[in-house]
C-alpha cells in the first residue's frame, strides 16, 4: 500500500488575509506610481509654489511755468535712500537690518521717537523677559495686541532713558523700516545726505537686504511765496494720502505714502501733475524670498502745466498793493484800524486768462518775527464783500434788457424817502441825469428808479414802496449773466459765489441795484467787468493756458499735451447797442467830471471803468467773544479795463472795511499803479522784443 499524502496545515481563511494584504500593496505602490508618474510635476509645482505681486514706483511730479516759460514750482533731486520689504519680514529681520544700516549713514532721532519707540526696542531686544511680566491670568480673554500692550506697559521708563545716540539711531531707522509696505520702495532719508554717507551705503548694499539709493525730489519755488496761495500744497511722504479719502486713492493706484495735491493748483491738476508710476512685477517662491523681477510699465513723470500768470506783474502787483495797504493804515491808523485787507485780480478779458493776482493782509496784531504784511491772495476767490457802485454798470443793462429805460430816461437825482426807512440818495443832489451821467457821476438815484420800474411801483414821497414778488429774482437772472452770484468757473478746487440774500424788502432790493445788498469776490467782479469791457461774452477764467509731455532733463518743456482756448460760459442777452452804451458810460467815469478822473489823468492807455463805495457794518467781538459792537466802515473798489477802444487788460480792485473819516482813496491808487505797471512792462519787453512766443525759449538754451 502507497503512502498517504500529507495535507496543508495552513488554514483556509488565513489564505483569504495573505491575499487581501496582497491586494492592499499591489493597490498602494499602483497609486503612488500613479501620483509619480501622472502628478507627480504638479505635486513638485505645489512644493516650488511662486507667486506674483505688482508694485508701482512713484515718479517725480510734473513742474509749472508762467505765461513766458519762467518757472514757477519745480523739482529739486535730492539722494535718497529707501528700503523695500520682501513679504513675511519679521520685526527682528528690520532691526538686523537698522543696526547694519546704522554704521553707514546718519539718522535724525531729536524730535522723532517717541517712548513707544523706546520701548517697543527694548521688547525686541529683551522679548523673552517681558513677555514673563505678564502672567497667563493677566493675558486671559485678550486679544494678541492688547497682551503687547500689556507687555510694552511693563517696561519702566528708566529702562529706556538710558539709550545712547548710537541705539537711538538704530531705533529711528527701524521706525522708518516699519512704516515700508512689502514690494514697495519706501524713502528712508532724502534730506541732507552726504555724497560720502550715500556712496558707502551704495558700496554695502549686498549686506543690506532690500535697501537701495536712488534720487528723489522736493517741490522747489524758485519766485518763493509769490503766487504760492494758487499753486498749493501737496502732502510729505509722512502723510501720504489724505486718510478721508484713502479708499478713492487706492482706488487709483496710488500708494499710502503718495504725495498728492491737497490745495490750489496742485489738487486742481493732480491727475496730470501725478504722472504714471513705474510698475514692477515681483515673483516670489515659498518663503516669500523674491525670485524674479520685471518691469511691466515705464513710468514717466507728470506732466507740466503752463500758467497764464505773468509772474514779473504778478511781483509788481504784490509790491503795490502792499505798499498802498501800509500806506493807508500807517496814514490813518485810528480811522483804518479794521483795514486789514487788499485785493487785485487782473486778466485780459478777451481771452479770460489770468494775469495776476493779490490779496494781501495787514497784521495789526502780530506777534515778535511775524511779517506786516502778509500774503493772502486766496481771499481773490474765497472772500466775498459789498462791491458798491462798480455794479452800477449790470444795473443800467438790467434796466435796458427789462424795458424800464431807454437811452433817453432822465432822472432827477434827490433824496428819496419812503415810507418806514431812512432818506435814500447819492453822496450829493446830482439833479437831472441819464443813463451816461448816471454811470459818470454815480447816480445812486438812477439805480434806485430802475429797480421801482421793474417792481412795477411809482415813487411818493413817504409812501409805501410795494415792488412785485419776481423783482429780485430778475435781477439775478440778469446779473448772473454777468457771473455776479455764481461761479466763475475758475479752475481752482474751490470758489466763494457770495451772499445773495432771500426774498429780500423793497429797501433790500434798492440797496442791491447799487451794490449794497449782495456781495461778491473780487473774481467774479472781474469776470463782471470783462464782460462788459469784451462786448457782452462771459468767459471762463484760467490759470492753466497748456499742459506739456514731460521733456528730459535740460530739453524745456515738452511736446503740447492739452491747449486751453477761450470757453464763453454765456453771452449777455442784451442789446449789442445798449452795452456800448454802458462802455462810454465807463469810458466816461475816468474823462473829466468823472469819479475816477483825478487819478487817472494824463494817462494815455484810455481806461474806463467804475468805482464804488459800500457802506458795511464791521461787527467787533467784545467782552472776551460774548458780545459784538458794531463800526461803521467803507469798502472801496474799483472795476475797469484799457484801452477803452482795444481792450487786453481787465482789473478789480476790493479794499474792505477802510475808516470812514480816512480820507484813503486806496483803490483808485492801487488801480491807476497796476495799469501803470501792466504798460510799463509791456513797453519794455517790445524794447527789448519779448513776446510769449518765445516760451520757455531760455530755458531750451540753457
Amino acid at each position: 500500500m502507497g503512502k498517504k499524502k500529507k495535507k496543508s496545515h495552513v488554514p483556509f481563511r488565513l489564505n483569504i488575509i495573505f491575499f487581501v494584504v496582497f491586494l492592499l500593496f499591489a493597490t498602494l505602490i499602483l497609486q503612488l506610481g500613479v501620483v509619480q508618474i501622472l502628478t507627480g510635476e504638479a505635486a513638485q509645482e505645489k512644493v516650488n509654489r511662486t507667486e506674483n505681486t505688482t508694485t508701482t514706483i512713484p515718479v517725480p511730479r510734473g513742474e509749472m511755468y508762467d505765461r513766458f516759460g519762467r518757472p514757477i514750482v519745480v523739482n529739486e533731486p535730492l539722494y535718497s535712500i529707501t528700503y523695500t520689504p520682501p513679504k513675511g519680514v519679521q520685526p527682528e529681520d528690520k532691526l538686523k537690518l537698522a543696526k547694519k544700516l546704522a554704521k553707514y549713514m546718519d539718522m535724525e532721532f531729536e524730535d522723532v521717537l517717541t517712548t513707544r519707540d523706546l520701548k517697543e526696542y527694548f521688547f525686541l531686544e529683551n522679548e523673552e523677559e517681558v513677555r514673563k511680566r505678564v502672567t497667563e491670568e493677566e493675558a486671559k480673554g485678550l486679544d494678541n495686541g492688547e497682551v503687547y500692550q500689556l507687555q510694552l506697559d511693563s517696561i519702566k521708563e528708566e529702562e529706556v532713558n538710558s539709550y545712547d545716540d548710537q541705539t537711538k539711531e538704530i531705533i529711528a531707522i527701524k521706525k522708518e523700516l516699519d512704516k515700508a509696505y512689502a514690494l514697495a520702495p519706501h524713502v528712508i532719508k532724502n534730506e541732507n545726505i552726504s555724497q560720502k554717507e550715500y556712496s558707502t551705503v551704495a558700496e554695502h548694499l549686498s549686506e543690506l537686504p532690500g535697501i537701495n539709493v536712488t534720487s528723489d525730489w522736493e517741490r522747489e519755488y524758485p519766485f518763493g511765496n509769490t503766487f504760492k496761495n494758487y499753486v498749493g500744497d501737496i502732502t510729505s511722504r509722512e502723510q501720504g494720502v489724505p486718510r478721508e479719502r484713502l479708499e478713492y486713492y487706492m482706488s487709483l493706484d496710488y500708494s499710502r505714502n503718495d504725495r498728492v495735491g491737497v490745495s490750489g493748483l496742485e489738487q486742481q491738476y493732480e491727475e496730470v501733475l501725478r504722472g504714471v508710476k513705474e510698475k514692477v512685477q515681483y515673483t516670489t517662491d515659498s518663503s516669500n524670498n523674491i525670485v524674479d523681477s520685471k518691469v511691466v510699465r515705464q513710468g514717466s513723470r507728470g506732466k507740466d502745466l503752463v500758467l497764464t500768470i505773468d509772474m514779473e506783474l504778478q511781483r509788481k502787483v504784490d509790491q503795490i498793493v502792499k505798499e498802498e495797504l501800509i500806506s493807508a493804515v500807517q496814514q490813518a491808523p485810528y480811522e483804518n484800524r479794521y483795514l486789514e485787507n487788499a485785493i487785485v485780480v487782473m486778466s485780459d478779458p478777451m481771452t479770460g486768462e489770468v494775469l495776476a493776482i493779490s490779496g494781501q493782509h495787514y497784521n495789526h496784531d502780530r506777534e515778535a518775527g511775524e511779517e506786516l504784511v502778509s500774503d493772502w491772495s486766496h481771499m481773490a476767490v474765497y472772500n466775498a464783500y459789498a462791491p458798491g457802485s462798480t455794479v452800477k454798470g449790470a444795473t443800467v443793462l438790467t434796466g435796458f434788457n427789462e424795458g424800464v429805460i431807454s437811452p433817453s430816461t432822465t432822472v432827477y437825482d434827490r433824496p428819496l424817502k419812503i415810507k418806514g426807512t431812512d432818506e435814500k440818495s447819492s453822496y450829493s443832489t446830482l439833479g437831472p441825469v441819464n443813463y451816461l451821467s448816471a454811470l459818470k457821476e454815480s447816480s445812486n438815484v438812477y439805480m434806485f428808479f430802475i429797480a421801482i420800474w421793474m417792481g412795477g411801483a411809482h415813487y411818493e414821497r413817504n409812501a409805501p414802496l410795494d415792488l412785485q414778488d419776481d423783482t429780485f429774482q430778475r435781477f439775478l437772472y440778469n446779473f448772473q449773466q454777468f457771473g455776479l452770484g455764481v461761479e466763475t468757473g475758475i479752475d481752482l478746487p474751490f470758489e466763494a459765489t457770495g451772499f445773495k440774500g432771500d426774498n429780500p424788502g423793497p429797501g433790500n432790493i434798492l440797496d442791491f441795484a447799487i451794490g449794497q445788498y449782495s456781495t461778491y469776490t473780487a473774481m467774479q467782479l472781474n469776470q463782471y467787468v470783462s464782460t462788459i469791457a469784451n462786448g457782452g461774452k462771459r468767459l471762463k477764467p484760467r490759470l492753466v493756458s497748456e499742459i506739456h509731455n514731460p521733456s528730459r532733463v535740460g530739453e524745456g518743456l515738452g511736446e503740447i499735451y492739452k491747449e486751453y482756448d477761450p470757453t464763453v460760459l454765456n453771452t449777455l442777452e442784451m442789446n449789442e447797442e445798449n452795452i456800448e452804451r454802458v462802455q462810454r458810460g465807463f469810458r466816461e467815469v475816468f474823462l473829466p467830471g468823472g469819479t475816477a478822473y483825478n487819478h487817472f489823468r494824463n494817462v494815455d492807455y484810455n481806461a474806463a471803468g467804475k468805482s464804488g463805495t459800500a457802506e458795511t457794518a464791521k461787527y467787533i467781538p467784545i467782552n472776551g467773544g460774548e458780545d459784538t459792537k458794531v463800526v461803521n466802515t467803507e469798502n472801496l473798489a474799483l472795476v475797469g479795463y484799457a484801452p477803452y477802444n482795444d481792450p487786453e487788460v481787465a482789473f478789480s480792485v476790493i479794499v474792505p472795511y477802510v475808516g470812514n473819516e480816512a480820507n484813503t482813496p486806496i483803490n483808485y491808487k492801487i488801480g491807476r499803479r497796476i495799469l501803470d505797471a501792466y504798460f510799463e512792462i509791456k513797453e519794455q519787453r517790445a524794447e527789448e522784443g519779448i513776446d510769449k512766443n518765445l516760451l520757455s525759449q531760455e530755458k531750451n538754451e540753457e
